[in-house]
């Protein structure tokens, strides 16, 4: 995959890493000790332009003639901050405003209020419901733009409540035959289903399979038979599923799946008629060895970033100024080719064509601040050279890069749009489309490493099968047809197929940048992984850095209407780069290390707390650049082995072992 630690990380530069950084290469105004910012602090809505006041205090608390030297706001994607300290929020939360004069910050708040809800998303209860029989009904209440809101209440009421009545948690009691319509109200917004009531003719119930075995994380899917008084079987019968006891849960379609070993009862109920089935939950036991085959760290002093492994080449990017290439002909002893120096200060991705000739590689922080991507001849792989540079329409900065037969994908930092270039003739690279999701509140914020875009931001692109999947920030996950056929799209011109909105902000709090960061296309699934990184913090610091961060799985059978289905989140982790094959899924899953994840058969629900988890790498090193901290990059699987990159600790070569349960199977590849 392709994707990016410092997407929040170095992105957030309008936090202390800019502030720091600023401040050692200026003089502090005489008498200057504070800097006073006003307002302290101001509610404002998102789009709203705030305009900020800064002086500089004496230690008397005397006001001091010095100019304001940089404004900024904090975490950049909740908004933006410009020269005269005119601030737009983004998006709802706690903004950070500061004011630098010479080396001395000053700060302000802004509480960005949430945007309102406009409609409410009401999901049928999938046929007509029976006299004296219930069903839950599902809402979502959603912002003008599509943005989920669960911090909302949803108020219920029916219009005919003589047929169908509905309470407070939205479930819905059939009274008489006839036809209701019930309505969802949370704050501006509403929504509505019509619900038909039929009279109750089931005198008898079964459920199928009356009784069966399961591993925790197993679906195993339950149906409802009703017989009337006279041995006909009804039709389309709305079913209410429930299951006794804690660690297991039912959807309203049958299926059932736990998450802790033992036995449930599954109910169904018709009308006032009840079945019941039971399922036996053994624990899923697919744990594996794990066996380090080696490690390297090219040079102790460099953060790292991406990783490539292709034929018989590691690469491996930094965050810094080169490329480092390995034979990996003899995976237990890694050559270190000839590096490939650059003009930039992260080079975020890297890859390489499928004949592994031409590789690519994004750059940010050059110090001519034209950015963008340089194409590298890859035919002797452990000494690439430059082939070209593409600069024309991305100096801001590129982050991310995907190669699809001769087309580069790449994200351009400066507008948060799409750009499609064409390579055929590497020596020539040519733009040939660009595509971007609309919001009219877009602000830009300048940094060390080149030009953010506020408000619209693309982190990375996953491309397969004609589809290209974008990680669009807070914007969520985006598809593309790009020659797959669906919307008439080809690489010169993209076409909307979906998009799948979530709540970045009540999931995670205030205080934190949050987007879609990264998305990878396996079977009927789109995994999409989470970035979650502190507004503020320094890069050049040695200390931890604290994270969060989920990967939500993504079912797109139908793909004009993506639906989340799953989670996989570990405890006080972030979530980073991945990459699934035979269904496992590689992960580096920063602080929480290297991990490998069972993903076979059908995913609902929580995946870690479903045992599904294979194996686990710690890979903090006492010579990594922050020593014994933990900060994996990503996993990818190669050869029967399993590449890790870690930001502090280089590369790691892992094999996996023997199951740890003896007899037990993983559902997937042993």
């Amino acid at each position: 995959m392709k994707a990016g630690f410092w997407a929040s990380g170095l992105l957030c530069l309008a936090g202390l890493s800019l502030v720091s950084t600023a401040a050692q290469q200026g003089s502090d105004p005489a008498g200057v000790v504070s800097v006073k910012v006003e307002p302290a602090e101001v509610t404002a809505r998102i789009g709203e332009d705030v305009r900020f006041r800064a002086v500089g205090l004496d230690a008397q608390g005397n006001p001091v003639q010095a100019p304001v030297t940089m404004w900024f706001a904090a975490p950049w994607d909740l908004g933006s901050a410009d020269a005269n300290g005119v601030v737009r929020p983004q998006a709802p939360g706690v903004l950070k405003v500061g004011a630098r004069i010479g080396s001395k910050v000053g700060y302000a708040r802004v509480l960005v209020q949430p945007p309102p809800v406009v409609r409410v998303e009401v999901e049928p209860i999938g046929g007509p419901l029976l006299a004296g029989g219930h069903a839950q009904l599902a809402a979502t209440p959603r912002t003008a733009n599509g943005t989920p809101r669960r911090d909302v209440p949803v108020h219920w009421s029916s219009e005919n409540s003589s047929v169908a009545s509905v309470d407070a948690a939205g479930i819905v009691t059939g009274v008489r035959p006839g036809r209701a319509t019930l309505r969802a109200i949370a704050e501006q917004g509403a929504g509505s289903v019509d619900v038909q009531v039929v009279r109750n003719s089931v005198e008898h119930l079964s459920v199928t399979p009356a009784s069966t075995h399961a591993r925790t994380g197993d679906v195993v899917h339950f149906s409802a038979a009703g017989l009337s008084a006279s041995g006909m079987p009804a039709k389309s019968l709305p079913v209410n599923w429930s299951v006794a006891g804690a660690g297991a849960e039912v959807w309203q379609d049958g299926a059932f799946v736990a998450e802790q070993p033992g036995t449930y009862v599954v109910t169904a109920s018709v009308g006032g008629r009840q079945a019941s089935a039971s399922v036996v939950v053994a624990p899923r036991q697919v744990e594996r060895e794990l066996e380090i085959v080696a490690h390297v760290i090219p040079d102790q002093k460099v953060p790292y970033a991406e990783e490539w492994i292709f034929g018989n080449t590691a690469y491996l990017s930094s965050i810094g100024d080169k490329l480092w290439a390995y034979d990996i002909s003899n995976p237990e002893s890694p050559k270190l080719g000839v590096p490939l120096s650059v003009d930039a200060r992260l080079i975020n991705d890297v890859s390489v064509t499928a004949d592994g000739k031409v590789g690519v590689l994004t750059r940010e922080g050059a110090s001519t601040r034209k950015n963008g991507v340089v194409f590298f001849d890859a035919s002797d792989p452990l000494h690439p050279k430059v082939a070209s540079e593409y600069t024309a329409t991305v100096t801001g900065g590129v982050h991310s890069a995907f190669l699809d037969s001769h087309y580069a994908y790449i994200t351009d930092d400066a507008t948060g749009s799409l750009r499609v270039i064409d390579f055929a003739d590497v020596k020539a690279p040519k733009e040939v489309a660009r595509w971007q999701v609309e919001n009219p509140i877009v602000g830009t914020t300048e940094y060390p490493l080149g030009i953010i875009s506020a408000g619209r931001f693309l982190h990375d692109v996953f491309v397969k099968d004609g589809l290209a999947y974008l990680s669009y920030w807070r914007d969520g996950l985006v598809i593309l047809d790009v020659g797959n056929g669906l919307k008439h799209g080809s690489p010169e011109k993209p076409q909307l197929v979906s998009q799948l909105r979530f709540d970045y902000h009540q999931p995670y709090g205030n205080g934190w940048n949050a987007g879609a960061h990264t998305a990878f296309r396996y079977k009927n699934y789109v995994f999409v992984g989470d970035e979650v990184l502190p507004a503020e913090y320094n890069i050049a610091s040695r200390y931890r850095i604290p994270v969060q961060g989920n990967v939500h799985v993504v079912d797109v059978s139908d793909i004009g209407h993506p639906k989340e289905v799953a989670n996989y989140a570990v405890p006080e982790a972030g979530s980073h780069n991945f990459w699934v094959a035979d269904d496992l899924l590689y992960m580096g899953y920063y602080n929480g290390g290297g991990r490998v994840l069972d993903v076979s058969g059908e995913l609902r629900g929580d995946l870690y707390r479903q045992g599904r988890e294979v194996a686990r790498l710690a890979t903090g090193d006492p010579d990594g650049f922050r020593p014994n901290l933990p900060m994996a990059w990503g996993g990818q699987p190669h050869k029967g082995l399993i590449y890790f990159n870690d930001i502090n600790s280089g590369l790691w070569i892992v094999r996996l072992g023997k199951l740890k349960v003896p007899g037990s199977t993983t559902g997937g590849p042993n």
